[in-house]
């Protein structure tokens, strides 16, 4: 035996074969003894995205030391794999991928469109699958989900009927973040603010009686083809004669009133602000509080529409430098003050979001989020490691918005609500009306985090409430994720769960922080300093970096990847690689 054992450890030789072994065996499977006591974990749904990252691996290993652990420790234990379809993400790669082609999706239509992403799911769905085996990942895939699986649909499905049936979802126009790129509504998390070099630009608006002017400074010149009214402060007595009056809009040459609202603030600017409520969510609430028309000049792709004048078909940016040069022309433009802002940007995308008037389908947030809160006053609460994440949770639920849960795409968990070709009227089930042909479906498909709020129950079997592993395996033991998705995914979980089990989703959830580099900045394309997991296995094995992954850092905390680490994580493999020689050549039989 020591004979055949190398002096120095060599990964490839000692892992090759064994993952396949381990499956043939059936070693992951729960070990069906009813007298042990369960312990689950669902795996975090990997997007369809593309490959698995570090950070993938660092979570997987960490779930993967608790099943082991517990599966030696005599518990039926079940680690469930799947994959989340992740809508606007999968489908801008296929959009991506198609416009290198030349192809749109609308060239395509939306049924050979899907069958191109049910493709790119196939291919990249196997090759996750292939790194979860490097990885050595004891998974059972026998139970192995998919977020648009028929059985995850129906669950889908029964959650938003319920939720519509109890007021709990509705249809409304309000504003909403915009992605003109990916041309679909974005939730507030879904949009990443970056500081920008804009500017302030004064401008001044003519009184239509001829006895004067208003200045007020804007960022977004473009919107101001939309503007129905400017506000002043109700007790700001240097614009009280004002109130009541017209000013002309310029280069539109239409009137709009001047108005009062408490919304303006007296200390800012000139104390005069412009009413945009088709573009910007406060002024949308102005613009309800005065019954002001709400003009959305804007296309969905960022472009101007046609109630943009001679602006019309321009880029929205294009607009601004024109809009600017020609109120410049008309002596309406008083100076350009630079400065740098806060911008939204699309996580997936990375474009310029736009506030956007839009009809969606949202979901009342505030009691749903309040039974979360309670929640966590009694003994079913859900308990997060470290602690301090408590209060992040906590937070978020407590200052929590409604939720717009319709985007427009088509690939996704398409809406269960159908309109009267007709008569208009609305009706949304389980399934389509009898008389379908006069009955068209919703177009939107459901934010992708819809679905994977319900992962950790619709994965059992939910809403059959009889399946086998449901009554066995949910609520769920443990749940390990990052910090980051917190409010995206954690906290959803626990309040669908809540809602529609009466159960926490799992008892713990033990948080970690994100991978960075060693120079502790976030692994990103644009920086070039992504580290694929595989390359590292390939050259120091899986549990070298197994090791370095689980030791590398408090919970909670962010980890510094360095290949001098991976250095050290191998030296310490091959001491034991070594003891395990000492042992073999100094003992008999």
């Amino acid at each position: 035996m020591t004979e055949n054992l190398s002096t120095k450890y060599n990964p490839n030789e000692v892992e090759a074969g064994r993952y396949q072994n381990w499956l043939d065996q059936e070693l992951f499977k729960p070990n069906g003894n009813p007298d042990a006591k369960p312990y689950s974990i669902v795996i975090p749904p990997p997007n369809v995205t593309g490959k698995l990252h570090l950070g993938h691996a660092w979570d997987t290993t960490l779930q993967d030391m608790l099943i082991r652990q517990k599966r030696m420790q005599g518990y039926d234990t079940l680690w469930l794999p799947g994959m989340d379809h992740a809508g606007i993400a999968t489908q801008a790669k296929v959009e991506e991928k198609l416009r290198e082609e030349g192809i749109s999706r609308y060239d395509l239509g939306r049924e050979k469109f899907i069958d191109q992403v049910w493709a790119w799911k196939g291919e990249y769905a196997d090759h996750i699958k292939e790194q979860w085996a490097k990885m050595g990942l004891s998974l059972d895939y026998s139970r192995e989900r998919f977020t648009l699986d028929d059985g995850l649909s129906e669950a889908v499905r029964k959650v938003f009927v319920t939720l519509y049936e109890k007021d709990l979802i509705y249809r409304g126009e309000y504003i909403i973040n915009w992605d003109p790129k990916a041309r679909t509504a974005l939730s507030d998390i879904e949009v990443i603010h970056k500081d920008v070099e804009g500017a302030f630009y004064h401008l001044t608006y003519p009184l239509a009686d001829g006895t004067g002017e208003v200045e007020i400074a804007t960022t977004r010149p473009e919107t101001m083809l939309g503007d129905t009214a400017v506000a002043v402060h109700p007790e700001d007595a240097r614009y009280a004669h004002l109130i009541g009056k017209k000013v002309i809009l310029p280069l539109v040459d239409k009137e709009i009133p001047v108005i009062a609202d408490e919304y303006v603030d007296m200390e800012f600017g000139t104390g005069v602000v412009k009413i945009t409520p088709a573009h910007d969510p406060n002024d949308f609430e102005v613009g309800n509080r005065h019954d002001l028309p709400r003009v959305n000049v804007m296309n969905d792709d960022g472009t101007m529409n046609d109630l943009a004048g001679k602006y019309a078909g321009m880029d929205r940016f294009a607009a601004r430098k024109m809009i600017v040069k020609d109120l410049e022309e008309i002596g309406r433009l008083l100076k350009i003050e630079k400065m740098t802002h806060s911008v939204g940007h699309s996580e997936r995308t990375g474009v310029v979001v736009e506030p956007r008037l839009s009809t969606q389908w949202f979901v009342r947030m505030a009691p749903l989020a309040q039974k979360a809160i309670d929640n966590q006053e009694t003994d079913n609460a859900v308990e997060f490691f470290p602690p301090r994440f408590d209060q992040t949770f906590l937070r978020w639920m407590e200052n929590v918005h409604d939720w717009v849960i319709s985007r427009q795409l088509w690939w996704g968990h398409r809406i269960p609500a159908w309109y009267h070709k007709t008569t208009g009227e609305l009706y949304v089930g389980m399934e389509a009306p009898a008389d379908s042909e006069n009955w068209e479906q919703d177009p939107d498909v459901l934010d992708t985090w819809f679905s994977s709020a319900l992962w950790p129950f619709s994965t059992m079997g939910w809403p059959d409430e009889s399946a086998a592993d449901y009554q066995r395996y949910f609520p769920t033991n443990t749940l390990v994720t990052g910090y980051d998705i917190i409010f995206f995914w954690v906290s959803r979980m626990i309040f669908q769960s809540l809602e529609f089990t009466g159960e926490r989703p799992f008892n713990n959830v033990l948080i970690h922080g994100l991978i960075r580099d060693e120079q502790g900045r976030k692994m990103s394309k644009s920086l070039g300093n992504g580290i694929d997991p595989m390359d590292v296995i390939d050259k120091y094995g899986a549990d070298a970096l197994r090791w370095f992954l689980s030791n590398g850092s408090a919970p909670g905390q962010d980890l510094r990847f360095s290949y001098e680490k991976m250095d050290a994580a191998w030296n310490f493999i091959n001491k034991i690689w070594n003891a395990s020689r000492f042992v073999l050549m100094n003992v008999e039989d």
